[in-house]
Formats: C-alpha cells, structure tokens, sequence
C-alpha cells in the first residue's frame, strides 16, 4: 500500500509506532477509495483496530480494571487519585503502574510513574465503550473531574470537563476566576479555545461571559467587537449575583485598560491604570491574590502608552517598575511586554546599541516561553528592523521586517502596525524604491489615524512621505502638501528637511540653506542624530551648488561626525551624494574609513545598453499592464545629490536564467505601479512579489528597479521604450 508521505507520518503518529496497530491500518486501507482521507482519521474506534483491542487487551482485564480504564477515559492524563474518585475505589496508581509494565497501551508521564495516559488508539476504543454502556454517566464523571482539577490547581483542564458536561455556570465562574492568570501569562490563545467551547448566545446572555468575550475579541484583533460585548456586559452586571460583581468590575476594568492601551488614548490608560490598582486592593476585592499582577499590569499598559506619546522619562519608570515587580511575583509575560517596549525608547531616543541588545532579549525571551506571534514580540522585530536600517544594513533589517508583517495585525494593532510600515517605508526610500516607500508611509499615516491622540511617528512618516514625493517627481504635490500642515509642524525639524529635500530638487539652494538654518543652528530640534546627519548632508549639497565647496565639506564632515557612533548610514542612502563624499576623503578627513563603507553601499552608476540586444525581446502582457505609464520610477542617480556623470563599464548580463515567475513580475517594472498594486494584478502576495524583485536585481545584477528595467532591456528580456512620437 502506497502511501504520501505525509499521510504515513500522520498514520505512524496515531499508531504510535505500534507494529500491530499499522498492520490494522493497511488491512483497513485495502480497497478504501481514499487512502490520505482514512489516514487523517484513523482512531481506535475503526472496526478492525476495535476489535483487535477489544479481544486482546480490553476483555482480558478484570470487571474493575476495566471499569476502571473506562470511567477514566475520558481524562487526556490520570492519576491514581483522579482513578479513585471516578471508580470510588481504591488502588487506582497500582493498577496503572501494573498495566503500565504489562505494556497494556498505558504509558507513565513521569519518573515517580504517578501521572499517565493511554495510548490514542485505546483511549478512542475506550471512549467508545464508555458512550456505549454507560452514557448517563458521562456528565457527571466530567463535572467530578472539573471539581478535582479546579482544587488541585489545573484551571484549564477543569474549564474543559465542566464544558463538556455542559455546566456552562460552573465553567463560567471557573474562566472568570482564571483569566486574569491566563492573560498575564501570556495564554491569550487558551482562552479564546475555551471560550469557542461555549454556546454562541450564553456570549450575550452571561455578563461575566460577556467581558470575557470582549477581552477575547481584543486579543483577536476586533476592536468594535470587543467595544461592543464591553457594553454587554456592563448593561448586564445587575443580573450577576451579588458575590460575584467585584469579580466582574475587576475583568472590566483589566478589559478597559487593554482597549484604551491599543487605542493609544493616554487619559484613559491612566484612568484606567489607577481604578485598577484600587479595585485589586480593595477589601472586598474578588481575588486579592491578584493585587500585585494587576498592579505590574498597570504599570506597564501606562508605560506603553507614555512611549508613543513620546514621554519617555515617565514611560521608561513605570515600564521599569512595572519589570521589577513581574520578575519578583514571577510573571514573564508581562516582564516581555515591559522589555519589548523599553527597546522602543532606546530606539526613537537613546542608543541604537541598547534598543539592539533589549530587543534582542526581548524576542529570545518570546522564543523560550512560545510567544513569538504575540504583539510585545511584533514591536521587538520592528524596533530592532528600525536600529538595523537606520545603520544602513538594509538586507539584515529585512528579515526582522517580514517577522514583523507576519506578526502583527495592523487594524487590530494600529500602533504596531504604523511602526511596520515605517520600517518597511524607510527600507525602500533607503533602496531607491520610491513609490513602494510612498505607498508604506501612507499606509502608516492611515493606521494613525484610528488612534486617540497623536503617536510620536506622525509627524516623520510625514516627513519622509514627503521626501518621497520628491524623489518621485512629485513637486508640486508636495508643495501643496508642506502648505496644508499646520504652522507648528511646517516649522520642524524633519519637515523642514523634507522642505529642502524639495527646494534642492527645485534647483533652489538658498532656499534649502534657509528651510535648513534652524534644525542646523539647534533652534529646530530633532531627537534623534540620524535626522540632524541629514540635515547637514542636505546643507552641503546647498552649498556645493551655490559654488561654496569648503562649506560643503565643513557640513559633510559634520553629518559624519553625527554617523560615526553608531554606525548610522542610512542618511547617506536616503540623500545619497557620492560625488562629495569621493571628493571629499581625497582632500583628507577622519571619516576615511566610514566614506570608505558608506560609498561600498550605494548602486554603481547606469550602464549604457548595448548597441543591439542579445535575444528577440519578450512581448509584454497583452494591451500592457494595467496603469502603464512608461518609465517607471526615476532612475537613481549615483550622483545624488551632487550629481556624477556616469563611467562606462561592461555590458550587462545574466547570472542565472529568469524563472517565468521572474518575467511575469519583470514585464510589470518598467510601469509605475507599486509592488502591492502589482501584487494585485498577478494575484500574488506583496511578500512574494518582493522576493521575485529581489531575484531579479541579483540575476541582473541591478540596485534598484530602474537600473533593472535598463539592464533588461539592454539584454532583450523587455521590449525598448516607446518612442516620443509614439502616441
């Protein structure tokens, strides 16, 4: 019997490698017209598995072995005292260590042999006989099982029999007890399983079902609909009985203080934070074990938000207190969550260096405890994908930047969701792909506007929004756009340099000195050194225009002063000036090295195509892709800033053949759409479709897509630009 792989491994896992039981199997599959489908659903209920389990281990044991196997099978582990309260005998741990060394499909858990399971196979023959010879008692063997669990401290396993036993107020009460421990230790994915376990209307009938279903929906990612069981379940708290209302205002008000947290709304965090601490510490409080907890997870909610409100030295001593206090009450999770958004601060105000090495402990302390895919650990991608491009090691930041996309929910999470596509704005506008860098800034400044109060990023996505449309040759829409801000943001620090950016692109230096004056004489200030080392690389293209080349040379050493330290190159990306930068280390600097480093990681210049192409050119989608206007983006000019003219060289060629993938994304290059709005048009995700991109630069050996379009055609692989009197 021939199987597919996967279907063999998926068959041995349910056997577990039990000679006999796969033997079953290929009887079974004989003839059967869906071999892959018997595979996915073998189980010891099948008939032939059943009866050989039946004759060969179930009916040789005695009346109260079995009793025994059966009344506890429907238990995923047991014990002896579990086995005991079921049967209401005794000598349950001797009779499963006996079956266990008889190799009775019993297996031992741990060394002391006190906890043990059935083989899945036996446990679904067991179930089976269970349902058929006694299932009356079904229910109440899960609510006894319920009961001892919830005394012996295992909540999750207690919630699940009391499901299954359809209890549904005993399971009720028992969630609304444990979620606060289930969602500070970063179990967020437990809870909402359980809560699937429940009926559909018992979400709208039940107030402390209600909360809890809001708090779920907050994790999932539905803001409205958590907003709306919130009212639920506070139109419902006169209907919950009187010992347990304190219970239901404490899930509240952790619920409120989440919601106003992913919003972004400061005031409310705070408001919420300090009715928290004095909820929990109340003497009446429903769990004042939780006192603590709550407390940490208040502190750290009020710091996260201080941190996109950019009021970095209260953020940086609640997020530290808020630390200490889950280390010392033995809480990780929340001790992740504080780190994750410490290396924030460190990023947009400190030390590169430090948010690094924060980030980087934050994301192995989400490996360890399995939270790789919760939101603290989105943040700890970005943050260190942000220090990594703004060092201008674009390629290394990449990775952290999909980690990133994959992880957090954007709608749900506006704040991280801005902070991805900032990072992924800044890696194109760094790469030359302005268009794409374009699309990522409006994004951001979109997810910013679901967020109460204005986050820190606003107003440099603006910024570099701005750059952008420059570099696109978009000038007058820029224009338009500087004059629409509001004075007090017209007359900072990153929009005046965007403001420059602008004026040099108009051939207009005196201008971009006078745009550039406050930010250089520090009466515009700017927090972080990466925008002031632009600034002065901005100023010295001025200069060099208006014929001032030892001002040029004072500004350019300057913004290498401001890189050397920590390695921040992306300046030199985003405003690339080779030309002064060559000149300028042949009249003498102690920037040799970094020049040296800096020009390693700006794109040649243009080639110039060949005088014929090697190959007939590929036809281009029929009637051309959608949005074709020609040319594409403006090609990147090596000479920056300064301007270069370019060196001949080689001719190009191929590395490696194109994949058809390659050539469908390729024949849509020479467009101006965007890599989403391409992967749009092939029906592709915008991940893939980047791959494809970063495939073709290497095979072409290009830099940035306009230099790929040149190289391509020069081989054959596109047809040539339409003439100008082609229309």
């Amino acid at each position: 019997m021939e199987l597919p792989s996967s279907a063999l491994t998926l068959l041995h896992a349910r056997t577990e490698g039990w000679a006999a039981g796969l033997r079953l199997a290929a009887l079974s599959l004989a003839g059967h017209p869906d071999p892959e489908r018997f595979a996915a659903e073998f189980s010891g209920s099948e008939r032939t598995v059943a009866e050989y389990l039946l004759a060969e281990v179930l009916e040789r044991q005695s009346e109260e072995v079995r009793r025994l196997l059966l009344r506890t099978s429907i238990l995923e582990q047991v014990n002896g005292e579990l086995a005991d309260l079921l049967t209401g005998d005794e000598g349950g741990e001797w009779v499963l260590q006996e079956l266990e060394e008889a190799n009775a499909f019993v297996v031992a858990l741990d060394v002391a042999r006190s906890w043990f399971r059935y083989h899945h196979l036996f446990a679904d023959l067991l179930q089976l006989e269970l349902r058929r010879s006694a299932s009356s008692e079904i229910a109440a063997l899960h609510r006894t099982a319920a009961r001892w669990f919830t005394d012996n401290g295992y909540p999750v396993e207690a919630i699940r029999h009391a499901q299954v036993a359809q209890d549904w107020g005993l399971a009720v009460r028992l969630l609304g007890d444990h979620w606060p421990g289930l969602q500070l230790g970063g179990q967020a994915a437990t809870v909402h399983a359980m809560l699937a376990g429940f009926p559909a209307e018992a979400r709208a009938a039940d107030a402390e079902l209600a909360a809890l279903a809001a708090a779920d929906e907050l994790a999932q990612g539905s803001l409205e609909a958590a907003e709306r069981y919130l009212g639920l379940a506070a139109g419902g708290s006169a209907s919950v009985p009187a010992g347990r209302r304190s219970q239901l205002q404490m899930l509240l008000g952790v619920v409120r203080l989440l919601l106003a947290r992913q919003r972004g709304n400061l005031p409310a965090v705070a408001d919420q934070a300090q009715r928290l601490q004095v909820t929990a510490e109340a003497p009446d409080a429903a769990q004042p074990g939780l006192g603590e907890e709550l407390r940490a997870l208040a502190l750290i909610s009020l710091g996260t938000a201080e941190v996109w409100a950019a009021q970095f030295e209260e953020a940086q001593r609640h997020l530290e207190q808020g630390r200490a206090l889950a280390l010392q009450i033995g809480r990780p999770f929340l001790e992740f969550s504080g780190l994750a958004h410490q290396a924030a601060i460190d990023g947009f105000r400190s030390s590169y260096s430090l948010a690094a090495e924060r980030s980087l402990q934050a994301i192995e302390l989400a490996r360890r405890h399995g939270w790789t895919d919760e939101p603290a650990a989105g943040i700890a991608y970005v943050i260190l994908a942000i220090v990594l491009a703004w060092r201008g090691r674009l390629d290394e930041a990449e990775p952290w930047v999909q980690r990133a996309e994959r992880t957090v929910r954007p709608e749900a999470e506006p704040t991280a969701g801005l902070l991805v596509c900032y990072v992924r704005g800044l890696l194109e506008l760094a790469r030359g792909h302005y268009a794409d860098a374009l699309v990522d800034f409006r994004a951001a400044e979109r997810l910013a506007g679901f967020l109460a109060a204005p986050h820190l990023l606003v107003r440099r996505v603006r910024a570099l929004q701005l750059q952008a449309m420059v570099r696109l040759g978009e000038t007058e829409r820029a224009e338009r756009a500087i004059a629409e801000l509001d004075g007090q943001e017209r007359e900072g620090g990153q929009i005046r340099i965007a403001t420059a950016v602008l004026r040099l692109a108009q051939a207009q230096p005196h201008a971009a000195i006078n745009a550039l004056a406050p930010v250089l004489d520090g009466s515009a200030p700017l927090t972080r050194s990466t925008w002031l080392a632009q600034a002065f690389i901005l100023a010295a293209s001025a200069r060099d225009a208006l014929g001032d080349p030892t001002a040029a040379g004072r500004f350019l050493e300057r913004a290498l002063d401001l890189a050397e330290p920590d390695s921040t190159l992306s300046a030199f990306l985003i405003h690339p000036v080779p030309a002064l930068l060559e000149r300028h280390a042949r009249h003498g600097t102690r920037h040799a090295a970094l020049i040296s480093e800096i020009l390693s990681l700006l794109p040649p210049p243009p080639e110039a195509p060949p005088e014929a192409p090697l190959e007939a050119p590929l036809e281009a989608p029929p009637g051309g892709p959608r949005g074709a206007r020609g040319g594409g983006q403006p090609p990147r000019n090596r000479g920056g800033l300064g301007g270069s003219s370019p060196r001949p060289t080689e001719p190009p060629r191929l590395t490696e053949p194109l994949s058809q993938s390659e050539i469908r994304v390729l024949r849509y290059m020479p467009t101006n759409l965007s890599t989403p709005e391409i992967a749009r048009e092939l029906s592709l995700s915008v991940h893939t479709v980047r791959t494809h991109v970063r495939h073709l630069f290497a095979k072409l050996g290009a830099h940035g897509r306009a230099e790929a379009v040149a190289r391509a055609r020069a081989l054959g692989l596109l047809a040539p630009p339409p003439s100008p009197g082609a229309y």
